[in-house]
C-alpha cells in the first residue's frame, strides 16, 4: 500500500513538472524533486536531537520535569506539591517517554 502511495506521489510530481515546463512562475524543479524524495530541513535534525534529550530525561528522571513545571501551577492550584504523580504515574510517564524516544529515533534515522 505504501508503494502505491509513493508511486502516486511520484506520478503527481511528474505531472506537475510536465505542466510547469517553460513556465517561470512554477516552483524550481530541483526543489520539487527534493521535497518528493524526502529531503528535509537541516534545522530538523538539531530539533529532533533536543527532543530526544527531553525524552531521555522523561525516561530517566520524570521527577525533574514535574519539578520544573510545578512553579507554573502556583497561581491556580492551592497546593502544587499535592499534584505530584504517584509511582504508577511516573511509571506511565516512563513508558510514554520510551514510546516517544522510539518514534523520535526512527524519525532521526529517516532524516540522516
Amino acid at each position: 500500500m505504501a508503494e502505491k502511495r509513493s508511486e502516486s506521489a511520484e506520478g503527481s510530481v511528474v505531472r506537475y513538472l510536465r505542466r510547469c515546463q517553460g513556465i517561470r512562475r512554477c516552483m524550481n524543479r530541483d526543489a520539487v524533486l527534493q521535497a518528493a524524495s524526502g529531503g528535509g530541513s537541516p534545522v530538523f535534525i538539531p530539533i529532533l536531537c533536543a527532543l530526544l534529550a527531553m525524552g531521555l530525561v522523561q525516561v530517566v528522571r520524570p521527577q525533574l520535569l514535574w519539578k520544573m513545571n510545578r512553579n507554573l501551577q502556583r497561581g491556580w492550584v492551592k497546593d502544587p506539591d499535592a499534584t505530584e504523580p504517584t509511582s504508577k504515574g511516573y511509571a506511565m510517564q516512563r513508558v510514554t517517554g520510551l514510546l516517544f524516544l522510539a518514534v523520535a529515533t526512527w524519525m532521526l534515522v529517516q532524516q540522516i
